[in-house]
């Protein structure tokens, strides 16, 4: 019996330690998966484990662990030394992903199209005028909030897609890494909202086609306007 209990009490153990290896490793992924979407963490920023390891207060190994995983989604690229450091897009990759987003989100607006009611409506009316007063009373951290909103209440009308949904969730959150960005000049951000208006007029038509292809301009503007402040602006200093 004695024996029994020392190897339930063991299995025990080990039981509980993969659990907090496990919950470690999750803790770090999405800690620093977050860092690096919000630009808590900048393009071109080296992550030193060691470092990482110190402000979660847990080992070094989920740290590497997160790393890598993060580095297989491509936020973050290996250093041909040792560590990581932040993804730094090219141009190309970033017209990549404003082209991916644009059918993905040109898509999923026809499907909407189907589905809209006027509660939603209404909603997606609120958030244009709450961004309207915040580009007024220049306040872009409001502005990108609501123009933030606007975009949310959409997704949640196909979340039943799985597929399209996880997908779509994903691009953006890249692209609102370049998006912040752009809000920080006053015609950026007055071009969203004309792009909101005419999204909201396209579905209060429930036209598809009408949906689909003002929602995809309004993506290709928003590329423009992330590729002149990523990169033209730079080209000229």
């Amino acid at each position: 019996m004695p024996l029994m209990r020392e190897i339930d009490q063991g299995l025990d153990t080990i039981t509980f330690v993969k659990k907090v290896t496990i919950s470690a490793r999750e803790k770090a992924y999405e800690y620093l998966r977050s860092s690096v979407l919000s630009g808590r963490f900048h393009p071109g920023e080296r992550l030193a484990e060691e470092h990482l390891a110190k402000e979660l207060g847990i080992s070094r190994t989920p740290i590497r662990e997160a790393l890598h995983k993060l580095e297989s989604e491509g936020l973050i690229k290996a250093l041909e030394t040792r560590g990581f450091i932040v993804s730094l897009d090219t141009k190309q990759e970033v017209e990549e992903l404003f082209e991916i987003r644009s059918v993905l989100e040109g898509y999923a607006l026809r499907v909407i199209s189907g589905r809209i009611n006027d509660s939603v409506l209404d909603q997606l009316r609120e958030a244009v005028e709450n961004a309207e007063e915040a580009l007024r009373n220049e306040c872009l951290d409001e502005l990108f909030q609501w123009n933030t909103r606007f975009h949310d209440i959409l997704h949640e009308l196909i979340i039943d897609k799985h597929r399209l949904y996880d997908q779509m969730v994903t691009m953006r959150k890249y692209v609102l890494l370049y998006r912040k960005n752009t809000l920080q000049y006053p015609d950026g951000g007055k071009r969203t909202l004309d792009g909101h208006r005419k999204i909201l007029l396209a579905l209060q038509l429930r036209d598809p086609d009408l949906c689909e292809r003002v929602m995809r301009e309004h993506i290709k503007q928003s590329e423009k306007d992330a590729l002149q402040v990523l990169f033209e602006e730079h080209e000229e200093v």
